[in-house]
């Protein structure tokens, strides 16, 4: 008969060998009201396209890695961002997208659906 601690430690190698270590990130998303007012702002607000494999900026295509380098770094407070989903985007490309857009906080997200 085969001890406890032969078990133990079979499963314990089981269980660290099949368990995956990633590390996951959060991104708050928040829901407008029934009835809220939008603040008034001069600028106009930027389009960003979201595809599985293409990312469109204003109707030019930019490289995720470039967004923080593109005119949004430079856009004003309260600037409006439309995110719009094209179809078969996955919840892992919108996440990487928001994440990126967590790093310039002048701008107000809204994502369209799809």
């Amino acid at each position: 008969m085969t001890s406890l601690i032969d078990v133990i430690f079979l499963l314990l190698l089981f269980f660290m060998l099949t368990s995956t270590f990633s590390k996951f990130s959060e991104v708050p998303l928040a829901a407008a009201g029934s009835g809220a007012v939008a603040q008034a702002s001069d600028a106009k607000p930027v389009f960003l396209q979201l595809g599985p494999d293409t990312l469109r900026l204003n109707g030019d295509e930019i490289a995720l890695d470039a967004l923080a380098g593109s005119s949004l770094a430079e856009a004003e407070k309260g600037t409006v961002l439309l995110v719009s989903l094209g179809a078969d985007v996955d919840a892992q490309r919108l996440t990487d997208v928001l994440v990126k857009l967590r790093e310039m906080p002048a701008l107000q997200v809204s994502v369209l659906g799809g």
